[in-house]
């Protein structure tokens, strides 16, 4: 399936070009006041030297003004004010002295000054200028600080006046052009979903029988499965309008903001209608009064107050539908999933083989696949993946493909890519020395024997001594199809061959590691879930044991006291011991009877570091080996070798080694 796509994308994207133009321009006009700044800030800076009216004329009857001007005032008609330089004399160096003087000038004294040359008459009566030019530098100021803060927070909504308004991006009618087709995968909620598009096309189709449409759908499914792109396709087929936001949006710090910006998404939906409001995540706002610590938080609970009362408050009839999306729905307030509210849950499951297939040609109409690409083969070899996961499978595909230099996508580059999404991308890199790379070659084998043994166990599908991820080595295996239930004998088996890889690594090293740390907790939990949950130990019989969490929901399940006794806890510990110890012993026996086996795979493993599930088999049930065609690490076998190799001499003991190994890597449910 499509991944999920941020319904709140820029509105103004691909018209940004005008904001940065009036922001180029405001940085342009900043740098142009710049040197008229100074130039002011330098005169209000400059000193005059007040001298009186008699120096004045000393001066000019002596010739030593240098330049001056007589400035008008409007105060009184013979009040001037004469400015100027004039020269001095210091330490043998003229200087050059500014001067003023405010005299009250008879005509004649001014028509003296005026005809020595050296003089200028200055109207000086433009009040309103001299304000305005000592004030600019503060208008200039504070238009910066307007521009660039006030003006940029209210733009962004986060201005103090808009501080309580929605965050909801609404997705007008004409830019929402996803509609069912680009949907894949999860057909039975697209169907339930289906009357949702009739009503808000032709509402009165339901009104005129009495029936009333669901206030709000709640869609429940893991991560990546397309909740949100469902919502938008359900808009986009009824041609309404699509407000997206997420359940954080509406927490702040400050009480009673997100009940405001609740009652503001509902008013801007009423303004909208038909319409459809998304709230992806409900869980951050929606989760059940009472059960955090100390009570919870004030300004949550106040929000998801005002979530109910506005989901009460309103009528289908106005062509507003409501679709909230979690995949937490154990956390949920009961009142939420009331008859009124929440009136209808819809299961958005990972996708079958079948929707696997359809979702990766979805995604395979934008890149470009090879004509021997078969999409069938990776859809079987991809359970348990979700919608976001195979497209990040294509998009892993197309730059393996691209970083060889390939024209399109090819069926290699496709396992590859599966690989690399599952159990992680190969560290060819890493340093480790051939004892270490014995020690897990051994390791992987004794799990890849011991599940080509059992009957139980899903297919062998690839064992590697390539680092991966956070493993030294991994053994994949993969259903046949997909795993709706897990069985008692598969359980069984699946700890068998967990614990495998311990045996054999201690047949190598003659001594354990902690390379096996992730088999035993596997082994454990797995027996754990046996005992407690789902009712395969006959000794405790059909009894649930404790409610099987996933994450802990912290003040309801840090409160919650043990539902069994002492003597019951004791007998769990010792049934889960039990199993896990029957999967050991089991697995060391098959290992002892199939030692030749396994040090031919070992060995093989050294030499290929990569098997394929078929050439694993091949070696036990046959004794021979088929190399493959082309070796992984690029050496050639030696000339005149033949088709299938012999059974190798046994590998003599290594020194004690304690190197991290990888796990079996289960198969996906």
């Amino acid at each position: 399936m499509p991944d999920d796509n941020d319904s709140g994308r820029n509105q103004n994207a691909g018209g940004g070009s005008p904001i940065q133009a009036r922001t180029w321009l405001v940085w342009i006009a900043v740098a142009a006041l710049i040197p008229l700044l100074l130039f002011f800030q330098r005169n209000s800076q400059q000193r005059y030297q007040p001298i009186s009216q008699k120096k004045l004329f000393d001066l000019v009857s002596s010739n030593l003004i240098e330049s001056g001007e007589i400035n008008y005032s409007a105060q009184s008609q013979n009040l001037r004010i004469v400015r100027g330089r004039y020269f001095t004399l210091e330490e043998g160096k003229t200087n050059l002295i500014p001067f003023s003087v405010e005299a009250r000038l008879t005509p004649m004294k001014e028509d003296i000054l005026l005809d020595t040359g050296r003089f200028r008459a200055v109207d000086n009566n433009n009040v309103f200028l001299q304000v305005v030019l000592g004030l600019l530098p503060i208008i200039i100021v504070g238009l910066l600080i307007w521009f660039f803060f006030i003006r940029q927070i209210k733009a962004a909504g986060r201005g103090a006046l808009s501080f309580g308004k929605s965050k909801a991006r609404l997705l007008s009618k004409e830019k929402n052009k996803t509609t069912f087709k680009d949907v894949a995968g999860v057909e039975e909620a697209k169907e339930e979903v289906a009357e949702l598009v009739e009503f808000l096309k032709d509402p009165k189709k339901f009104q005129k029988l009495g029936g009333r449409i669901p206030k709000g759908i709640l869609m429940v499914g893991p991560p990546g499965t397309g909740k949100t792109l469902l919502a938008k396709a359900i808009a986009g087929e009824a041609d309404a309008a699509f407000f997206s936001i997420s359940g954080s949006d509406f927490v702040e710090m400050f009480v009673g903001v997100g009940a405001s910006r609740v009652r503001d998404m509902f008013e801007q939906a009423r303004k909208n209608t038909p319409c459809l409001i998304f709230i992806d995540e409900i869980d951050a706002v929606g989760r059940a009064r009472g059960h955090g610590l100390g009570g919870g938080n004030d300004e949550r609970e106040q929000t998801l107050n005002a979530l109910l009362v506005e989901m009460d408050g309103f009528d289908t009839q106005e062509g507003i539908i409501i679709i909230a999306a979690t995949n937490r729905p154990d956390v949920l307030d009961p009142a939420l999933l009331r008859p009124g509210r929440f009136d209808r849950q819809v299961t958005v499951n990972l996708p079958d083989v079948r929707g696997r297939e359809a979702i990766l040609k979805v995604h395979a109409k934008n890149v470009k696949l090879d004509s021997s690409v078969d999409l069938s083969v990776i859809a079987r070899g991809t359970p348990g993946f979700s919608g976001a996961e195979l497209a990040n499978l294509l998009n892993e595909a197309a730059l393996i493909a691209a970083s060889g230099n390939k024209k399109a996508i090819g069926m290699r580059e496709l396992e590859e890519a599966r690989d690399k999404v599952r159990w992680g991308r190969e560290r060819r890199s890493l340093a480790m020395s051939e004892e270490e790379k014995r020690a897990t070659a051994w390791h992987e084998a004794g799990h890849a024997l011991v599940n080509v043994l059992l009957q139980h166990t899903h297919p062998l599908h690839k064992v590697t001594i390539i680092p991966r991820g956070r493993a030294l080595g991994v053994t994949m295996s993969l259903p046949k199809e997909d795993v709706l239930n897990m069985r008692r004998k598969q359980a069984l088996d699946l700890i068998t061959m967990t614990m495998a890889g311990r045996i054999a690594e201690a047949m190598v090293i003659d001594d354990i590691s902690s390379g096996a740390a992730g088999d035993i907790q596997q082994a454990t939990s797995i027996a754990k879930s046996m005992v407690m949950h789902w009712g395969m130990s006959e000794k405790l019989g059909n009894v649930l044991y404790g409610e099987a969490q996933e994450y802990v929901f912290l003040g309801r399940d840090m409160m919650r006291s043990k539902e069994y006794s002492e003597q019951t806890a004791e007998a769990i510990d010792a049934e889960v011991k039990r199993l896990v110890d029957d999967g050991y012993n089991t697995a060391k026996r098959l290992i002892d009877e199939h030692r030749a086996q396994l040090e031919m795979i070992a060995n093989a493993l050294l030499e290929y570091e990569t098997l394929d599930g078929s050439q694993v088999e091949e070696i036990v049930k046959t004794g021979k080996f088929t190399p493959p065609p082309v070796n992984p690490t690029n050496v050639d076998p030696p000339s005149g070798a033949p088709a299938s190799t012999p059974l190798p001499e046994v590998v003599k003991p290594l020194p004690p080694k304690l190197p991290g190994f990888g796990s079996p890597a289960p198969a996906a449910a």
